[in-house]
């Protein structure tokens, strides 16, 4: 009589428990993101704050208009806003094209849409605004208010 194979792989109560852990550990990968400055964004640092990645263009002009209101929602204490240019401008190009936009907030020097999953929009402006947990909420286009957001964040 032939023994059954050992499975190379935990099985049973115990597999699960494996499976589970390991599903665990890739969610709280913590992603790192360039800025414009060459300095480095850890993504998990941003936990406990809800964070609007918001698309923009230099031709964009609902983008301009939304620009101070996304200025007042970034000097929230529990709000981050991060620009993304969807023209791909990079370093110290994409630092003068903010400041001369009038942008106070953070600006990322890469998308970071691909390592999380996020289509890219095909609209602009388009605002992707995250939970304090790290869960993709909302994606929105158009010109967002600091109205609307307080709204959709529940202040």
């Amino acid at each position: 009589m032939q023994y059954p194979a050992k499975s190379r792989y935990p099985t049973g109560v115990y597999g699960a428990g494996f499976l589970l852990a390991f599903l665990m550990l890739a969610g709280c990968q913590n992603h790192e993101f360039e800025k414009p400055d060459g300095t480095v964004l850890q993504w998990e640092s941003l936990r406990g704050h809800w964070v609007l990645v918001n698309y923009w263009a230099e031709w964009c002009k609902p983008c301009l208009e939304e620009i101070p209101e996304l200025n007042d929602l970034d000097r929230s204490p529990t709000i981050v806003v991060l620009g993304v240019n969807f023209d791909d401008v990079q370093g110290q190009d994409l630092v003068d094209l903010g400041r001369k936009m009038g942008i106070e907030y953070g600006m990322l020097a890469e998308d970071p849409g691909p390592k999380f999953g996020w289509k890219t929009p095909v609209g602009l402006p388009a605002t992707f605004v995250v939970n304090p947990e790290g869960e993709l909420v909302e994606t929105r286009f158009g010109p967002q208010t600091e109205e609307d957001i307080q709204e959709l964040i529940g202040r």
